[in-house]
């Protein structure tokens, strides 16, 4: 029998619920199905699926065995791929996944790697979580993470990013500027509600660290919904220099306790290894590694100058 064929009409019978279903998904008839799922379970000796009138149910051996030829299919799929060109000319559908103020940033290097790969059809989704690419199925994964969650995935260095503290010149003007660490404790102060933010504020000089528990006034889990907040006046906030540099340069906002950089976290573009890399993947990463340093060093060269610190 043709084991691929029968995995493909086993999953897509999982998949859509019922023989009727699968066979009309697989073009092909009910009683086709039927016979090869049947010679599937005679060749392996165990019953996959425990069927009634009314529904399907797998076995437990079923569960193992789907899982295992979803694998399976999907390496055929990119054996294919490969054998087609895929790791030559990029096209087809790149997923991409990044923190959210990130992939606002990243925005026109989309826009400029859609120019050089028009038949790459770019899906970018945004969240304040870190997914498991092989478990949600994104083709790469910008995160901050410096630990692979899976021996499966490969990490490529970006580049470093931080961040500052800073404040309305309103608000600075009406509350005072702090000029150390210690006196963040007498002022409003602006709260991530993100797990990389959370905690304390730590300012490290050399090698002498303070840490500073500020007093609660507001908290999100958006930076720029954070960035909103604090050219309103509500206080001062932590925003990653790319975030707070155009506010800064345009005198909306004032950077304080400079130079201090605070949360300094190594950026990454994580990918699953693969056999078969897809160009479009491929691609991607060179673009990001070649343009995202630039477009770091812009952001930073703002945050830096210090005609924008109070």
């Amino acid at each position: 029998m043709d084991m691929l064929q029968a995995m493909r009409t086993f999953t897509r019978v999982v998949e859509c619920g019922s023989f009727a279903a699968a066979a009309t998904a697989l073009d092909i008839s009910a009683a086709q199905v039927s016979r090869i799922v049947a010679e599937l379970e005679n060749q392996l000796q165990t019953r996959l699926l425990h069927r009634t009138t009314r529904r399907l149910r797998m076995s437990e051996a079923g569960e193992r065995f789907l899982e295992r030829a979803r694998q399976i299919l999907q390496l055929t799929e990119e054996a294919m791929g490969e054998a087609r060109g895929a790791h030559l000319m990029p096209r087809g559908r790149l997923r991409l996944h990044c923190p959210h103020g990130l992939g606002l940033l990243l925005m026109p290097l989309v826009a400029g790697y859609n120019a050089l790969c028009p038949e790459v059809v770019v899906e970018l989704t945004l969240s304040q979580r870190n997914p498991d690419p092989l478990a949600e199925g994104h083709d790469v994964v910008i995160t901050v993470d410096q630990a692979l969650p899976d021996s499966q995935l490969i990490a490529v260095p970006l580049g470093t990013i931080f961040s500052i503290a800073c404040a309305a010149p309103g608000y600075l003007q009406a509350h005072g500027v702090p000029n150390r660490p210690e006196d963040l404790h007498g002022h409003r102060c602006l709260r991530m509600a993100y797990p990389l933010y959370e905690g304390d504020w730590v300012f490290t000089q050399g090698e002498e660290q303070c840490v500073i528990a500020p007093q609660d006034s507001f908290q999100t889990n958006v930076a720029d919904a954070m960035l909103v907040a604090a050219e309103l006046g509500m206080g001062i906030g932590l925003l990653p220099f790319y975030t707070a540099s155009q506010a800064i340069e345009q005198g909306r906002l004032r950077r304080v306790l400079a130079p201090y950089r605070l949360r300094e976290n190594a950026l990454y573009a994580i990918y699953p290894s693969r056999h078969y890399l897809d160009a479009k993947v491929r691609t991607w990463i060179d673009y990001l590694k070649e343009q995202l340093p630039a477009l770091f060093e812009g952001h930073a060269r703002v945050v830096e100058d210090a005609r924008y610190w109070q």
